[in-house]
């Protein structure tokens, strides 16, 4: 098939009337039609926040790779714009994969991976390398005549020929630099860093970063940028082993927190620690808006597990709420936005309960955000049920004796189940959970944002109940509820 964009609206036009709207959500972004994965070249661009993201639109599978268009002033309410890139040049005809944006001289420029297919075999015949497209108005991209601007030819010694991709690109002291995710052939990811003063011609600076065998065999989707007095390093590795409650998806995401040598190359870090304790969270990108914040938006799905949208719903993946990044001593917290609140409707408040066994409350909806307060007294363990009609429920639980937090699915409807698991502790004897469930996504903020889960779950469409639960004794301090509707 020969892609251009134009096909590529002209289909979704003729073809988004057969979305089935089950499982559809209100206030996240979503593909027009067909499939969504990674979040890319995600940037506060002349008064509104651009979203672009993987895009197969002609089916909802994983296709040659275009990059779909969003826009938003405030994060929560998002217009579609045309398809931005298609794979239509031969170093990009099998797929425009990840990248970025940034603005330069009042234009808009895409940084992505062209890939192509070089042999039989492709999931491993292939070849990666780094192109540019530009646009006057930051919805019309034209591709760069030069491309590709990062070839295969300037991969350093000691990184993989074929793994090669997700330039995110930012700009330091005067300079533009990008970091580009790989691996070094032995089962252990790496991070390269390229400067450049146009962005159309790059130089290599270093490998700055090197994993072991804790963190997966190839590093993708990176990102690097300055938070307070410290630079921040966001990875995505793949095949991750697991290690103690965290990082049970094959696929994982961590943060770094260090400083960024840009003259040695070099950046240097003590831990890291998973940004998303949950089911369904990979590939984040961040930008910094015209107030200071810095944001991070995920795909809220992973590749491991089953989307059941595919089967006759012409639609599959989704976006995580955007979230604010911000520093708490030597961790990172993430914070709903603030904007998530002009949304709010129909609110319903319990103070001061008494809590041992189950208890049904006078509320229910599949589209809310919920704020709770726990503490724990006796109480073997506590918490919510959400979705919750006959045996279907999704629960979200406390063992204070443990400091543990359990997320379970096993009983959620049609889709994946499991359970994740993430220590937090309490805090004065208390826990407090914000909880945003929409339609067929849970997303749970633990102390704060000190710890996140995110969960794809498909109920029943009876299935709105919301309860709480103790076993032993403990405390509702209290529980607000609002509808969410965009």
């Amino acid at each position: 098939m020969n892609y251009t964009k134009e096909k590529a609206d002209l289909f979704i036009r003729q073809n988004k009337a057969l979305l089935r709207d089950d499982y559809r959500l209100r206030f996240h972004l979503m593909s027009e039609y067909g499939w969504m994965n990674d979040p890319n070249g995600f940037i506060y661009y002349k008064g509104n926040y651009h979203l672009f993201y993987q895009h197969y639109p002609y089916r909802p599978y994983w296709g040659p790779m275009h990059w779909g268009h969003a826009v938003s002033r405030d994060l929560v309410a998002w217009e579609y714009l045309p398809v931005a890139l298609a794979p239509d040049r031969d170093y990009d005809r099998d797929g425009c994969f990840s990248g970025s944006a940034v603005e330069r001289d009042g234009k808009l420029a895409l940084l992505y991976t062209g890939h192509i297919v070089t042999g039989p075999d492709n999931k491993n015949d292939y070849m990666q390398s780094q192109c540019l497209a530009l646009s006057d108005d930051g919805v019309h991209f034209e591709k760069f005549a030069g491309n590709p601007v990062i070839p295969v030819s300037q991969i350093p010694e000691g990184a993989s020929l074929k793994d090669f991709r997700d330039p995110k690109v930012f700009e330091r002291n005067g300079c533009y630099y990008t970091v580009i995710g790989s691996n070094d052939g032995k089962e252990r990811g790496i991070v390269l860093l390229y400067r450049s003063a146009d962005l159309q011609q790059w130089d290599f600076v270093n490998i700055i970063a090197q994993g072991d065998s804790r963190l997966g065999a190839n590093w993708e989707c990176p990102d690097l940028f300055p938070l307070e007095d410290r630079d921040v390093l966001i990875l995505s590795p793949e095949r991750m082993p697991a290690q103690g409650n965290d990082y049970h998806n094959g696929n994982s995401t961590v943060y770094m927190l260090g400083r960024l040598d840009t003259e040695e190359g070099k950046f240097r870090y003590d831990s890291y620690e998973p940004v998303d304790c949950g089911f369904d969270f990979y590939a984040p990108q961040t930008c910094e808006d015209s107030t200071g914040r810095r944001i991070i938006v995920g795909w809220m799905e992973n590749w491991t597990t089953e989307i059941p949208t595919q089967q006759d719903h012409h639609w599959a993946g989704a976006m995580t709420l955007p979230r604010e990044v911000v520093v708490a001593g030597d961790k990172l917290h993430f914070l709903p936005l603030e904007e998530i609140k002009r949304y709010r409707l129909s609110p319903y408040e319990v103070t001061d309960v008494e809590l041992d066994g189950e208890r049904m409350l006078e509320c229910s909806g599949d589209c809310y955000e919920l704020e709770a307060v726990f503490e724990a007294l006796d109480a073997e363990e506590f918490g919510l049920l959400l979705r919750k009609q006959g045996q279907e429920e999704t629960v979200v639980a406390y063992r204070p004796s443990e400091q543990l937090v359990r997320f379970n699915r096993d009983r959620s409807g049609i889709g994946p189940q499991g359970e994740r698991r993430t220590n937090v502790a309490l805090q004065n004897g208390r826990l407090a959970l914000r909880i945003f469930v929409d339609r067929s996504s849970v997303e749970v903020f633990i102390q704060e944002g000190e710890k996140v889960m995110t969960g794809r779950i498909y109920p029943g469409a009876q299935s709105v109940g919301i309860g709480v639960f103790a076993r032993g004794m403990c405390r509702l301090v209290s529980l607000r509820k609002w509808d969410i509707r965009v």
